[in-house]
Order: C-alpha cells, then structure tokens, then sequence
C-alpha cells in the first residue's frame, strides 16, 4: 500500500545547530495501558503465549505501561519533540488506539485530562505549531498516534521505518491513518553512506550538526526503529524508545514476547547495554519506563 504522504530524505543538518548546544528535556506522559507482565517480559514454557495475551494471568497481576513522550528544549532549534504519544481521541474512544491484534494484549488504555501532547505542550509555554522537529522513534501507534496534531513540524523518521510502517497495517502495530499525512516528512537512511558511527552504536545521524541530538539505528522491536541521544548539561540521555521496554529489558536482557527480528533486537539491546557500561553517568530512558 502506497502512502499519501511523500517524505523527502533528510539534508542535514537541520537549522537551528548551536555548538557545543545542550538541551533541556522534559517528560511528559501522554496515557496508561495494562498489558500482562508476560508480555512486556518474555516468559518460558508452553503457555508463555497464552500468558502473553493475560489468558490465566489475574488481572490484579498486569503490568501498567506509561506511554511516554519527550520534550527537548533546543537553544536553536527550539521545541523538539521525541514522539507524539496517544491521539487526544483515547480519552474518550480507547479503542481506537490499536487495532485488532495489539487490541488483545495491550487493555485499559486511558488518557486523562490534560494528558495529550498539545495541552501538556501549552503547559510549558509552546503552542504545537512552535514545535520545530519531531523525531519519531518508530511508527507504532502509541508513538506515533497524534502525529495530526502537529502539522506545522517536520518530522523525522528512518527511511526503512516510513517504507514498512506505511505498507502495514493493525496487525504489526501499524495504522498509517495516524501518520499518513501530507506533512514535511524526512527520512533518514542508516544504510547510505553517510550514516557515522556514535559511542557504541554502528549506524547514527547528528540532527543539528551540533552533536546535542543524535539518532542511533536500533531496529529489531520494529524493523526500521531508531533511539535518540540527547546531550544535557553535565551528561547524555539516551532515549531507548521500544528498543527496550524497561529498565530491567537492559538489565536481564529481558525481550518482550513479541518482536519483528529477535537477532537485530539483541543486537541493538547489546548495543545500549553497552553504552550504559562505557557511560555510567548517562541518563538512560526506556520506551515503557517513567
């Protein structure tokens, strides 16, 4: 299926780099979901996928799942957001935030007042049309659900992302209906050769040639997935978004039950490991963690 939208490969940098720039990030929930703990941490045995979609998990027992997404605070570049979190219409219509697979593992999805992206935006003083760039860690429809609410900025997404995540539907946790539209879409390509290498990831990109926000390649959870590095005063954060979980995905090297690649999934969760070993002063923020 061919999208609407045309993206155009990105040229960076993009306005706005700074040197020696850092930003100020804030996060901001955008809604909840209760998922079984199965799920979010992959068990063993032969009903671990029944345990997976809750089946015999009582409900007391379920994991809650923020669902996060950050504001970086640019000198230059100016608001920046990581991902758009729930559409505003979850709160009063969860349904529509999934479709029908996705739907069975992931329950009581809500989003309270005040709670969607544009309101807590205006909370810190940025109407969404000020919002310059948005970088998408993948497509999904918890990340990417309010993309229409930020027409007036650019977005950015890796090149393998946009090309799967818009020729899928419901069942691989797409619903290009949510992202499909004809905004100033930039994609970034990991496979050309202009793509560096940062600290311990093999594939990444400098937004604003200022070095204040990278994108590392960490696909496997999606195949076209990417996490942020964002430079703060005094250390890094790095933005895993569901490249893992949680905390403990990194730390037990706990894979979720379900993922597009396992091989490519370890192989981006030893990356950030690793990372995490080389910086123990950085902030590390995982997808599903607040």
């Amino acid at each position: 299926m061919a999208t609407a939208a045309e993206p155009r490969p990105a040229s960076l940098p993009l306005p706005g780099g700074r040197p020696g720039a850092t930003v100020r990030l804030h996060p901001l929930l955008t809604g909840r979901l209760s998922a079984s703990p199965a799920a979010v941490h992959r068990e063993r045995g032969r009903l671990a996928g029944l345990r997976a979609l809750g089946i015999g998990v009582p409900r007391e027992r379920w994991s809650e799942i923020p669902v996060p997404v950050f504001l970086a605070e640019h000198p230059g570049a100016g608001a920046v957001l990581v991902d758009t979190g729930f559409h505003p219409a979850v709160a009063v219509d969860p349904k529509q935030a999934f479709g029908r697979l996705p739907g069975l593992v992931m329950k009581d999805i809500r989003m309270e007042p005040g709670q969607a992206v544009t309101d807590q935006l205006r909370g810190h003083g940025i109407a969404p049309a000020d919002v310059s760039v948005v970088v998408m860690t993948h497509l999904h429809s918890d990340h990417a659900g309010a993309v229409a609410e930020l027409g007036e900025s650019t977005f950015v997404v890796s090149r393998r992302e946009w090309e799967v995540g818009g020729a899928s539907g419901s069942l691989k946790g797409y619903n290009p209906r949510q992202f499909d539209h004809a905004f100033d879409w930039r994609t970034v390509d990991f496979e050309g050769g202009d793509a560096g290498s940062y600290a311990t990831f093999g594939r990444s990109h400098d937004l604003f040639g200022d070095g204040s926000v990278r994108v590392v390649s960490t696909p496997g959870h999606t195949e076209g997935h990417m996490s942020v590095i964002l430079r703060l005063k005094g250390r890094e954060a790095l933005l895993t978004g569901d490249a893992a979980y949680t905390r403990r995905t990194i730390r037990d090297t706990a894979l979720p039950y379900l993922v597009h690649d396992e091989h490519r999934f370890r192989r981006s969760l030893r990356e950030i490991q690793l990372y995490q070993r080389g910086a123990p002063e950085a902030l590390i923020v995982t997808g599903h963690d607040m």
